[in-house]
This record gives structure tokens, sequence and C-alpha cells, in this order.
């Protein structure tokens, strides 16, 4: 939100608003889903677009993508799915030690520690509530390139919400990044 980003520099609201304007005029920031936080009219969140991401040199797709193809190139398949499934199985274990250590039981609380790790691993996740249980909703994927590449890291990683979960819960992905969507999002509800 305009606030958040206005404490992460020192900013006021209004001079970050500004800023978003003009962004947001140029096509290099985008409104998504209103939060809300209490009273009131719910915050403006804020997220980049494609043409901001190009705008700045980063190298890390390209070599992500490149790695992954001098893999299959070299080794083969076969290789390149046990890296992922041994990516993943990393991933896993270093997610439940998170999830277990803060939160052994709800899983409420479960998912919004697996949201916290993800957004400090660049995906921006946060959890929401409705209805029929709860969502993970990733804004963002540091790892887009490399999945666009390799699909297969994707399905990892929602194998791996599942065994970080737990065999209590259903995760389903109703919404992906790849499939044309603005964001991942996963439905997560007790089995």
């Amino acid at each position: 939100s305009a606030s958040e980003i206005a404490t992460a520099f020192g900013l006021t609201d209004s001079a970050v608003r500004q800023h978003l304007d003009s962004l947001l005029d140029s096509g290099f920031v985008e409104r998504v889903d209103a939060v809300s936080g209490g009273r009131g009219r719910p915050a403006t969140r804020w997220q980049l677009t494609a043409a901001a991401r190009t705008t700045c040199a980063d190298r890390h797709d390209l070599l992500a993508t490149e790695l992954l193809e001098a893999i299959r190139t070299e080794l083969g398949d076969d290789a390149l799915a046990r890296v992922i499934d041994a990516r993943a199985r990393c991933q896993t274990e270093q997610s439940r030690l998170e999830i277990d250590e803060r939160a052994p039981r709800s899983l409420e609380v479960r998912v919004a520690s697996l949201a916290a790790e993800r957004t400090r691993d660049g995906y921006d996740a946060e959890v929401r509530r409705d209805d029929e249980g709860l969502w993970l909703i990733e804004h963002h994927c540091p790892i887009c390139a490399a999945a666009t590449a390799c699909p297969a890291l994707c399905d990892s990683e929602l194998s791996m919400f599942r065994a970080v979960l737990g065999n209590d819960v259903q995760v389903t992905r109703d919404q992906h990044l790849l499939g044309g969507d603005r964001r991942c999002a996963y439905r997560i509800v007790a089995a």
C-alpha cells in the first residue's frame, strides 16, 4: 500500500501517492485487490507491471533458465527432474522447520507462517479467509522466468505446500501466473 511504501522509504503518504500516480500513468505499476484493514475503505495495493521489470538489468532470470536448459541438454530430463526434486525436498524441510517451530496445530497459523516465509523469499504472499477456507496468495513470482522454462518448478512448489501443511488439508492452485492469471492463488481447506 502507499502507506507501507511511505514507511519503508521515509516519505509521506501523499508524496508516495504522487509517485504511484506517475508510475501508473507510465504503465510501471498497477492496482491490485484492496486489503481491508478494519474500518473505512480498504487500502489500495500496488505491484510492478511486466514493463517495470524490464527497465532494470537483472540477469538472474537468464542465469536460471540457462542452467535449467544446460542440465536438460547435458544430463537429460531425468537429471533435471532429480534436481527439481532435490530442491523441493530442501524447501519442504526448511518450511516444516519454520512452521513446526511457530505453529504446530492451527491451520491458519501454519498458512500464515508459510506466507511469511514465502514473502521473505520474494513472493509477496498473504493469507485471506473466505467462507470456504483460506487462500495463500502470491502477488509476485521471483522464479517466473525459470518456471516458464521449466513448469515442473511450479508443480514442485504445490507439492511442497501440501507436504508442509500436512495431511489434514487440501491445497489446490486456483490461479496461476503461468496460466495467464495475474498471480498465483492457492485454496487451502481442512480435509
